[in-house]
């Protein structure tokens, strides 16, 4: 679907060149996500951090023609280039957006609330997709930029539209309704999350509920607060789910078996009879049946016969809400986000592939795109567009209708079909893939986590979950304290607290920081060899590194005149001429730097020679998370400040000045200064110093039970029977052990494990490769369960204290061994 760019003129109400020709295809927010230059607009959004308008430039050298800019920006010369001033960026996206959606004459759901929002969204698309051509919101795109863009996927042929609705403060809500337009609403539970921009919860539920305020029916669940304040703002057109005899749909009975649940609710029929109905459901949680009651009550409003919705019912799948990046074989990567299969997520997948890849070989394999009413061939030639505008090298495609329009790909360099999975893995052999990054993208029917076993990297069951979108969250809370021009150094020294060193500077670079740190240079070449670009400055070179920063384009630090002389004669030796360098400064930590006295004397030495140039000055503080050191760390910010002065008047120009950490910005954001070095605190490792950010956490290492054991009163577990069990005993043998990184320190109790929502105590020795756990008090215990180590309901924090140690010594050394699972919700 396209629109010309007088249509968008019209709608903003700006004058443009009675000759521009364009159409718009694509509506642009993110200079990273171009698709097709010629076609996009490119709206300059401001942003915490960054300016869009900043973007411009380089987006019309990507081809990029048209831009809505505000109206007090300067506009450059560039040829060619259509400019449509308005007061508001973001306003004009959604007036954009909104007029889009006026043009079609669809049925419109809008869900809101805290929880189950995208669980509900997901699980209509699986009920009714049969039925309906349907366009929904792409993962969570429910916020006042993700929902225009998400509305602006409707097209002629779609029948319905599933859309979220996500605030977070007071007047947005009035945004989003005016573009959605919703006829049928629902309100997912409320909960107590995103409630730090509202008063209360009824305030919170007030807002939320503008979603409703044109719906002609609004579901809800019954049994919560909010149901009252619905029954009173919109007495007529309410449906309530729930358990008592007044509800429209009442939940007469559950019954739950280990994986699934058997439902009956009795409602009124379109004849208003009352009509009593069973279906199962593949899960037994309690929030997956109220959401399975919810996506019932609904559908039912579309398709009032019960017997077309339960076979769908009993087959719901898991709502994937992570693509997950992998190691595989042969130095592959794998991103698994077989969970949906449609045009708009598989355009995230690939648009997350491309900034994953950098230069590497790309591979997709794709299954066939289960859509009605559509025709199959214009699907999948806007597939095959979808993979050529992003320089996809290879595809496989899976399934006979794939199969069957194998033409449509014949300009993708590299294509082959098979009919089903099975004919794929008995057709190739694993070793035909070899340094790529492959993207898994399938219907659920293809089963296509059979390719994920073959693909991946076989290691123990022990893995260190890494969430991205947890990273981002934290480094954007991080910026959100800074002043706009306060840049940022991320450090992913040791394996990026290891977090992986590639993956985690990968994500960096896609957000635009401006630096990243890292201890030796080896760290910097294999960032290098992963395609990362960012200016990267070495901690620690050594003298036989030397070459190998020169060839990486990598930036050394000097804290020593010893080590000045050193790499003074190198550039020299090699014809280079003003070479960036870093200099460390000794304020107090007393481990490395160049005493505050010398600085007269590094700069006669510098101004001596045209060789280098110093790029930044920085110091380290002791103890910026400590409170009975603040006087310390102002003594430090201090004597960094004097020196650097002295420094920069005896040189005779600028550099970039650093000193805070990631506490520092936290306790002393008087020391932000030029730029600021994030490390642990990026990560979601709070500690005392970060209290009052709002931190997530990033990793979570998990393990498996591969045993259990009764074991008497008396008897022991471990080496040395230092793990004498005072009652009859449950004990679990957890995969981990202190070769994968779990000290042996958290022994003989001291340590404990998350199993089924509960703590387990570590019993006796920690061994080698395995842990044992007493898990008498924990019931229905069985062998394969999965294990929490650490993560976010058992702090890394936490079990740094039960080991007496600190975080940095625990994320550090897990074991390479460990498998290292990348995800974004």
């Amino acid at each position: 679907m396209s629109h010309s760019l007088h249509d968008i003129a019209r709608v903003l109400k700006v004058a443009i060149p009675d000759a521009a020709t364009g159409v718009v295809a694509q509506l642009l927010t993110d200079s990273r996500r171009i698709v097709s230059p010629s076609t996009s607009l490119f709206f300059a959004l401001p942003g915490l951090r960054r300016d869009g308008h900043q973007y411009i430039p380089d987006l019309y050298k990507k081809g990029v023609r048209a831009f809505v800019v505000n109206s007090e920006w300067t506009q450059p010369e560039l040829p060619g280039a259509i400019f449509l001033p308005v007061k508001n960026t973001l306003e004009a996206l959604q007036q954009v957006a909104a007029w889009h959606r006026q043009q079609f004459n669809l049925e419109v759901i809008g869900i809101t609330g805290s929880n189950g929002k995208t669980v509900v969204k997901e699980w209509l698309y699986q009920l009714l997709h049969g039925k309906f051509s349907i366009v929904r919101s792409p993962k969570s795109y429910n916020s006042q930029v993700g929902v225009p863009l998400s509305l602006w996927g409707i097209e002629n042929q779609h029948q319905l539209g599933i859309f979220e609705a996500g605030i977070s403060r007071p007047g947005e809500m009035e945004h989003l309704e005016a573009m959605i337009r919703p006829g049928i609403g629902i309100l997912t539970n409320l909960g107590e999350a995103h409630s730090e921009g509202f008063v209360n919860n009824n305030e919170k539920l007030r807002e939320k509920a503008r979603l409703f305020q044109h719906c002609r029916l609004v579901i809800a669940q019954s049994r919560y607060d909010e149901a009252q304040y619905l029954r009173t703002t919109f007495p007529a057109s309410v449906l309530y789910c729930g358990t008592q005899p007044e509800d429209d749909v009442q939940v007469l009975n559950v019954q739950k078996g280990k994986d699934s649940s058997e439902i009956t609710v009795c409602y009124r029929n379109p004849d208003l009879q009352k009509t009593v109905v069973s279906f199962s459901i593949p899960f037994a949680d309690d929030a997956s049946i109220e959401n399975a009651v919810t996506c019932f009550a609904t559908a039912l409003q579309l398709v009032p016969d019960p017997a077309v919705l339960l076979p769908g019912l009993a087959m719901l799948e898991p709502v994937g809400m992570r693509m997950e990046l992998k190691r595989g074989i042969n130095n592959c990567y794998l991103i698994n986000d077989s969970y949906s299969n449609d045009l708009s997520s598989l355009g995230i997948a690939l648009d997350y592939l491309r900034q994953q890849a950098g230069a590497a070989k790309t591979v997709v394999i794709l299954s066939d795109i289960q859509q009605a009413a559509q025709d199959a061939e214009s699907l999948y030639n806007v597939v095959a567009d979808q993979l050529l505008v992003r320089g996809i090298t290879e595809l496989i495609g899976v399934g006979k209708e794939l199969s069957r329009h194998a033409a449509c790909f014949a300009k993708i360099p590299s294509a082959r079909f098979y009919v089903d999975t099975d004919e794929l893995l008995a057709e190739n052999t694993s070793h035909q893939f070899r340094d790529s990054f492959i993207l898994l993208k399938g219907a659920r029917s293809f089963a296509f986590e059979r390719i994920t076993h073959w693909l991946e990297q076989k290691v123990h069951q022990t893995v260190l979950d890494i969430n991205l979108s947890a990273m981002v969250h934290n480094l954007h809370e991080f910026q959100r304290h800074l002043s706009p021009a306060t840049r940022v150094m991320a450090m992913v020294k040791a394996f990026a607290y290891g977090s992986g060193g590639a993956e985690i500077a990968s994500v960096l670079e896609y957000q635009k920081i401006d630096y990243l740190g890292v201890a030796y240079a080896d760290e910097g070449v294999e960032l290098r060899g992963a395609g990362i670009t960012l200016p990267i400055m070495v901690m620690n070179p050594e003298e036989n590194s030397f070459d190998a920063i020169a060839e990486h384009n990598l930036e050394p630090e000097i804290y020593s005149f010893n080590g000045l002389h050193a790499f003074y004669r190198f550039p020299q030796r090699e014809g280079l001429r003003h070479y960036p360098v870093h200099i460390e400064i000794e304020t107090g930590m007393n481990r490395l730097g160049f005493d505050p006295a010398d600085m007269q004397e590094l700069a006669a030495f510098l101004n001596s020679t045209d060789t280098m140039r110093v790029q930044s000055a920085f110091s380290h503080f002791a103890g910026s998370e400590d409170a009975s050191l603040d006087e310390f760390t102002r003594l430090q910010f201090q004597r960094f400040q004097d020196a650097t002065g002295v420094l920069e008047q005896h040189l005779g120009y600028c550099f970039i000045r650093h000193i805070a950490n990631s506490a520092g910005v936290v306790r002393h954001p008087y020391a932000q200064l030029d730029m600021v070095r994030l490390g642990i605190g990026m990560y979601g490792v709070a500690g005392a110093a970060n209290s009052g950010y709002d931190l997530q956490p990033v990793a979570a290492l998990r393990s498996t039970i591969a045993q259990l054991k009764h074991v008497q009163k008396g008897e022991s577990g471990s080496y040395n029977r230092r793990g004498v069990v005072q009652r009859d005993s449950l004990v679990a043998t957890v995969r981990i052990g202190y070769a994968d990184g779990y000290p042996r320190s958290l022994g003989y109790g001291n340590g404990s494990m998350l199993i089924r929502g509960q703590r387990a105590p570590v019993i006796g020795t920690v061994c080698m490769d395995m842990t044992m756990v007493d898990v008498t008090d924990i019931p229905g215990v069985e062998e394969g369960d999965t294990v929490l180590v650490f993560g976010k309901e058992l702090t890394v924090d936490e079990v740094a204290a039960q080991a007496g140690t600190i975080p940095y010594e625990i994320m550090t050394g897990i074991s390479q061994r460990v498998k290292r699972v990348y995800f974004e919700e």
